[in-house]
C-alpha cells in the first residue's frame, strides 16, 4: 500500500496521520481539511479558550511536524466526490488517488428548523470560538438553546465573565442523552448556584435578532444567542457513492466499510458495540483517536484486533469535572453511591460510571471495564453491600 488519503482534518484525522508515521508506514500520507487552520484541539474552545485573555494555542502539532513526518496538508479544501471505482478523490477540480481512504468528516451543529434560527452562534470550530470572543462582554444578556456538554460549559464560562445567563433545554433534565436523571439534578443545581437560570421542557420556536420564544409562550430577551442543540454526523459524501449510513457510515468491528478500501473514524462513524452489538455512534476526541490508532495499525501491519476501546467522556463546568466511562441507555437504571459517583446499570450489570471530581472512581470503572467482559453491580462495588442495597430499594 502506497498511498492514504484522509479525509477530515479534526483529533482524528490528524491521529490517523500521526499514527500511520508512528506505526512504520512509508507511503505518501495526504491530510484533507476543510478548515484553513493546522490541525487543532477542539474541546478546549469553549471553556479555556473562551476564558483566556490571550490566544492560547490550541494546534495539535506545529507545521514543522507535518513537513518531518512527510504528510501532506491541504488545507481549506473540500472533498466534492469520491470515485471508489477508480479510488480517488476531487478536490478543487484535482484528483488525489487512494490505495486507502479514511473518512474522519466529524459532525457539524444541529440546526432545527426554527424561524430565525440564522440570528444565533454555534461552538463547533475555531471560527466560532472566535466570534464568540470578540462579542462578549461583561453585563451582557446570553441566551443559549441547548443543555447539552457545550451549552453547560458555555454557561459556566460565561457566567464566570459576569454576564446573564439563561440556558433553554426542550428535554425535561439537563445532558438527558448523556447522564442519569441524578446527575442532569446535580448539575442543574450546580448552575442554578452560579447565577444561571435553567428552563427545562420549554423549546424554542422562534428566534429574532432580540431573543428567543420558548414553546410555553415565555420570552427570552439576550444580546447573542448560542445554538448547542446536537449535532449531525458528516455522512454526505459516504451516501453519494453508496456507503451504507445508519447514524453515521456504517462500519465493521475493525472500523471498515462495506467497501474494504475505505475506514471510518471518530463522530461520522456508526460501529457495533462490543458487548451488545448494536451500532452505535460516538462523539469524543476519546474515540476518534483510538479509531485512529487501530485503522492505522490495520493499514500497517494488514491486521488489527477489534475496536474494544471503553467510551469514555468528560465535560468541565465550573469547578466541576464530569467523567463518565462507559456508554449507558437514557432508560439504564441509577445507582447514587455518593454525592460524587453514580453507577448505571440494566438489572445488574453495570452500563456506565458517572463522577464528579472524583477521578478515582473514575478509573477503578475504566480499568474493570477495559477486561472486556460484563461488568456486574458486585464487580464494581466489592463488597459494598450498601450500593446493593440502593439498587434493590430504588429499583423494588
Amino acid at each position: 500500500m502506497k498511498r492514504v488519503v484522509i479525509v477530515g482534518a479534526g483529533q482524528g484525522g490528524f491521529q490517523a496521520a500521526a499514527s500511520l508515521r508512528q506505526e512504520g508506514f512509508s507511503g505518501d500520507i495526504t491530510l484533507i481539511g476543510d478548515e484553513p487552520e493546522i490541525p487543532y484541539q477542539r474541546p478546549p474552545l469553549s471553556k479555556a479558550y473562551l476564558k483566556s485573555a490571550e490566544t492560547p494555542s490550541l494546534s495539535l502539532r506545529p507545521s514543522q511536524f507535518y513537513q518531518d513526518n512527510a504528510i501532506a496538508l491541504r488545507l481549506g479544501s473540500w472533498v466534492r466526490a469520491i470515485d471508489r471505482a477508480n479510488a480517488r478523490v476531487e478536490i478543487n477540480g484535482e484528483h488525489i488517488a487512494y490505495d486507502h481512504l479514511i473518512l474522519a468528516t466529524g459532525s457539524r451543529n444541529l440546526r432545527p428548523p426554527i424561524p430565525g434560527v440564522q440570528n444565533t452562534i454555534g461552538l463547533r470550530n475555531l471560527a466560532d470560538a472566535k466570534a464568540l470572543k470578540v462579542r462578549m462582554r461583561p453585563g451582557m444578556r446570553i441566551g443559549i438553546i441547548g443543555g447539552g456538554f457545550i451549552g453547560l460549559e458555555f454557561a459556566a464560562v460565561a457566567r464566570a465573565m459576569g454576564c446573564e445567563v439563561t440556558v433553554a433545554e426542550a428535554a425535561p433534565r439537563l445532558m438527558a442523552r448523556a447522564v442519569s436523571t441524578q446527575m442532569s439534578a446535580l448539575f442543574a443545581q450546580k448552575h442554578r448556584d452560579l447565577g444561571v437560570e435553567i428552563l427545562l421542557g420549554d423549546g424554542a420556536v422562534e428566534i429574532d435578532k432580540t431573543g428567543f420564544t420558548l414553546s410555553s409562550g415565555q420570552r427570552v430577551e439576550c444580546d447573542l444567542i448560542l445554538l448547542a442543540a446536537g449535532v449531525v454526523p458528516n455522512t454526505e459524501l459516504a451516501s453519494l457513492v453508496g456507503l451504507d449510513v445508519d447514524n453515521g457510515i456504517c462500519v465493521d468491528e475493525h472500523l471498515l466499510t462495506a467497501d474494504p478500501t475505505i475506514s471510518a473514524l471518530g463522530d461520522c462513524a456508526s460501529f457495533p458495540d462490543p458487548l451488545t452489538g448494536r451500532l452505535i455512534r460516538l462523539e469524543s476526541v476519546q474515540a476518534a483517536t483510538d479509531h485512529a490508532r487501530l485503522i492505522a495499525k490495520r493499514i500497517t501491519q494488514g491486521h488489527a484486533d477489534p475496536y474494544r476501546a471503553v467510551p469514555w467522556f468528560w465535560s468541565d463546568q465550573a469547578d466541576w469535572k464530569l467523567q463518565i466511562a462507559g456508554l449507558a441507555d437514557p432508560s439504564d437504571a441509577a445507582v447514587q453511591v455518593n454525592d460524587s459517583c453514580i453507577i448505571r446499570l440494566q438489572g445488574h450489570r453495570v452500563t456506565a460510571v458517572e463522577t464528579i471530581n472524583n477521578a478515582k472512581a473514575h478509573m477503578k470503572a475504566r480499568k474493570l471495564m477495559s477486561s472486556g467482559e460484563m461488568l456486574w453491580l458486585a464487580d464494581f462495588s466489592v463488597g459494598h453491600a450498601e450500593v446493593q442495597g440502593q439498587y434493590d430499594k430504588q429499583n423494588a
